[in-house]
């Protein structure tokens, strides 16, 4: 996307809002608004904006766990398996014992 060709004016937003909203939402758009000259808000299609959040909140997950990885906090695979099945049946077996 080219920003040069995303930014108008407020009194461009005032004067065509259905016009601009509608050209957001339709081409999943995101404009740069102007006031006295400098960018002062984004109007973004809701939808592009959830999807940019989802993918910032797995980016910072992803950071997160590399960070683990480097300082050693992490379980090999086969222990952690194992503590789910252990959960599992514990589960199974509380579920068995409340039915009976």
């Amino acid at each position: 996307m080219k920003y040069s060709e995303s930014i108008k004016p407020i009194s461009y937003l005032k004067t065509h809002a259905s016009e601009v909203i509608r050209d957001v939402v339709r081409n999943q758009k995101t404009l740069i608004i102007t006031h006295n000259g400098e960018a002062k808000v984004v109007l973004q299609d809701v939808k592009l904006y959830e999807k940019t959040q989802e993918s910032i909140a797995l980016l910072k997950i992803l950071a997160l766990s590399g960070k683990e990885i480097k300082l050693g906090k992490y379980k090999p695979l086969q222990t952690s398996l194992k503590n789910v099945n252990k959960k599992i049946k514990r589960f199974k077996r509380e579920q068995s014992e409340i039915q009976s």
